[in-house]
């Protein structure tokens, strides 16, 4: 990879391309390399360890509410590390975050189970699950101004897909670690792990985000400051409290930013979260799925999410082409057709649920790809890590911590049905598009200013 230094302006110290990249990439990967492992477990572990038993639906509820409440912690960390972002730099505010989150997705690996310690168990699951939710608040937001800060004229938006392909990237990481540990504890009973995995496999891939978080620090060590964050410096523009301006002075491009991400997060979760259980469910189960076992749909997860990845990076250059409105326009336009043709696709057969997989982790690449570039471009530099932190946080509350328990109630209603799940992305995808068309395009805006 090319060392060719990224100077926004001449006389800046830069930082090189790769440098830029990996810096951008590492914490993101780490942030969706948690999340999965978190929502692999949360299906899989976390009802049969950290509840009582008696009552399958319930402690699989009661393990989706503990993965929602770091959606709601994660707005706080946005306006506590956003804060700092913007008052004492990009660069030190990127370490402490990927800190914290790396030492509670560790500790999620030595806690004691339900068996153990009673209700003890999920109260302290929910107290790291907040403090990562807490640490993704300021990650995201951070490695996409890394990214977009630095990037060269005319490539923002493809720089900005770098922090995007933490997503597959981190799937592919965390599942296929769960895959290898099933296969290596492997069960006779499809619809359970087995005692092995649930005595101490599943811990593994916990312990083991201490390594990725370790190399994540020593990358951002060897950061410079962006240029865009020393010109605010020295130009006098560093707010006293970034938080209480950008509502006074930005809440439109809060509302709309939040919105923009609505339909990304809502399809995020249906495809990786959703899909699992949906996949897994028996045909004659009380709320009936797709049947199959957990590694054959893993796979063909993980097979639609190189399609993921694919798209995100082709997504920067078509945003850099033809605008980030004019792109996102098009795409949730595709997102919410896709919503209504989701009966017919997983009634086909294997090859259906195939396709399925691939046009909807496709669609996630093209509508998340662009999202690096456009957050931030709604703000001026001295607000930028609080307000794009702030808007694509409160949509993972709009959009994701409720996301699960929609999807259930919905597909209940449809008595195993997705026909009404179908519809609520579709439904969620519509606000999207509505947001995009009352917005503005951002290709063309100085991130120096």
């Amino acid at each position: 990879m090319s060392s060719t230094l990224v100077a926004p302006h001449s006389g800046a110290v830069a930082n090189p391309r790769s440098r830029v990249i990996l810096a951008s990439l590492i914490g993101t990967t780490i942030e969706f390399y948690d999340f999965y492992v978190y929502a692999t477990a949360a299906v899989l572990v976390f009802p049969h360890l950290f509840f009582p038993a008696g009552n399958d639906t319930a402690a699989l509820l009661a393990s989706f509410a503990i993965f929602g409440a770091a959606m709601v912690a994660r707005p706080l960390g946005a306006i506590f590390f956003g804060h700092l972002g913007d008052k004492r730099g990009r660069k030190a505010t990127l370490v402490g975050a990927l800190l914290t989150m790396g030492v509670a997705t560790f500790l999620i690996g030595l806690l004691p189970t339900y068996d153990l310690v009673g209700w003890f168990a999920p109260a302290l699951l929910v107290v790291m699950r907040l403090a990562q939710g807490f640490a993704l608040g300021g990650e995201w937001s951070g490695a996409a101004l890394v990214a977009t800060e630095n990037a060269p004229p005319g490539k923002r938006a493809v720089f900005g897909t770098f922090p995007q392909l933490g997503a597959p990237i981190g799937f592919i990481l965390a599942n296929g670690l769960f895959l290898i540990i099933a296969a290596v504890m492997p069960s006779e009973d499809p619809s359970r792990p087995s005692d092995a995995f649930l005595n101490w496999g599943w811990r593994i891939p916990f312990l083991f985000s201490i390594v990725m978080v370790a190399i994540g620090l020593w990358v951002r060590l060897n950061l410079v400051e962006s240029a865009a964050f020393e010109k605010t410096v020295k130009a006098g523009k560093v707010h006293k409290l970034p938080l209480a301006s950008v509502f006074q002075t930005h809440w439109k491009e809060l509302i709309l930013g939040t919105f923009y991400m609505l339909a990304t997060y809502v399809l995020f979760y249906l495809m990786t979260t959703f899909s699992l259980s949906y996949g897994r469910a028996g045909v004659n189960a009380g709320l009936p799925g797709l049947g199959y076992d957990y590694t054959t749909f893993v796979l063909m997860m993980i097979i639609g999410v190189v399609f993921f990845g694919i798209f995100t990076m082709l997504s920067g250059p078509w945003a850099d082409r033809w605008g980030r409105r004019r792109t996102l326009i098009w795409v949730t336009l595709g997102i919410v057709a896709f919503g209504l043709i989701w009966v017919p696709m997983l009634a086909a057969g294997p090859a259906g649920v195939m396709a399925w997989l691939i046009l909807g982790f496709s669609l996630m690449g093209m509508t998340f790809g662009p999202m690096g570039a456009l957050l931030p471009e709604l703000f001026p530099a001295n607000v930028r890590y609080t307000g794009s932190g702030i808007a694509y946080n409160v949509s993972s509350i709009l959009g994701a911590a409720v996301a699960p328990f929609i999807a259930v109630a919905l597909w209940s209603l449809g008595a195993g049905s997705p026909f009404w799940v179908g519809v609520y992305l579709s439904s969620m995808a519509v606000l999207t598009l509505i947001s995009l068309l009352l917005g503005h395009e951002t290709r063309d805006v100085d991130m120096e200013a």
